[in-house]
């Protein structure tokens, strides 16, 4: 019976592992019950998850979902944090965490993609903006070649205007 329960715990690992565009490995130590049921409600509103795992079963998890380079960063007592879809969501909600609650919790490090990341990548990611003001500026960016582009084109006509008013003011003087 146990061993059943440990291979659904390890299957259920190796799901959130594979599944997820980020994971964030924290040290918990220092933390309450309360404020542990706290950080999971807050991360849920974003619509990731954080579970406390042994690291015996993280590991082994690690290597059934093909994220071998994520047992570097599984010492000590640890709380895995997933995030699905937006990657920066998942890591401003910890940093908003830790600042709000002067919260024990430390970040060791994550696992994005395929890359490894210290905990100061990690932390470095929550001043990202959101996808929606990258998007804004992205179409921005795309949008003053283009203006440049009407200002080439527009100018000889505009200079041709002026001067056939002037031209046209000229004749009515005379």
């Amino acid at each position: 019976m146990l061993k059943e329960k440990k291979r659904g715990l390890i299957d259920k690992l190796a799901g959130d592992l594979s599944q997820s565009e980020i994971v964030i490995a924290t040290n918990y130590r220092g933390l309450t019950a309360k404020q542990m049921s706290e950080l999971r409600q807050n991360l849920m509103k974003g619509g990731n998850e954080c579970h406390v795992v042994k690291n015996t079963l993280a590991r082994i998890a690690a290597k059934k979902a093909g994220k071998e380079r994520m047992i570097d960063i599984i010492d000590g007592p640890v709380a895995l944090a997933f995030g699905y879809g937006n990657i920066v969501s998942l890591v401003k909600a910890l940093n908003q965490y830790i600042k709000s609650t002067e919260s024990p919790l430390k970040i060791k490090g994550g696992l994005l993609g395929e890359r490894l990341l210290t905990p100061e990548e990690v932390t470095s990611l929550a001043s990202l903006p959101s996808k929606e003001v990258l998007i804004s500026q992205l179409i921005a960016w795309l949008q003053v070649p283009m203006i440049g582009l009407r200002d080439v084109f527009s100018f000889p006509v505009q200079g041709l205007i002026t001067v056939l008013q002037n031209r046209k003011q000229q004749f009515s003087e005379q």
